[in-house]
């Protein structure tokens, strides 16, 4: 089903969006704005599923268990010498 709706678009946005229509790439101009609409609806939905996970995440890192800091230290000093045995970088 579709409405009819008004809409106002600086020159610019006019140019480019008959642009496309007159090279063939949309059949009018009511294609394109749907297009760049059905676009910004997936973006704005990706961008909430990616806000969701991440809060998931820090809500599992913030209930989950802690690491102290002489544990952290010790695997970051792991970390740095297996990095240098594996560039074969003197210490």
């Amino acid at each position: 089903m579709s409405v009819k709706s008004s809409i106002s678009l600086t020159e610019q946005q006019d140019a480019f969006a008959r642009s496309l229509v007159e090279t063939g790439r949309y059949s009018s101009l009511s294609s394109v704005l749907q297009q760049g609409l059905e676009l910004l609806r997936q973006k704005t939905e990706a961008e909430a599923a990616e806000t969701d996970a991440l809060r998931a995440l820090i809500k599992r890192r913030l209930e989950g268990p802690k690491v102290s800091a002489a544990d952290m230290e010790e695997g970051i000093e792991d970390m740095i010498e297996r990095k240098r045995r594996a560039l074969r970088v003197d210490g």
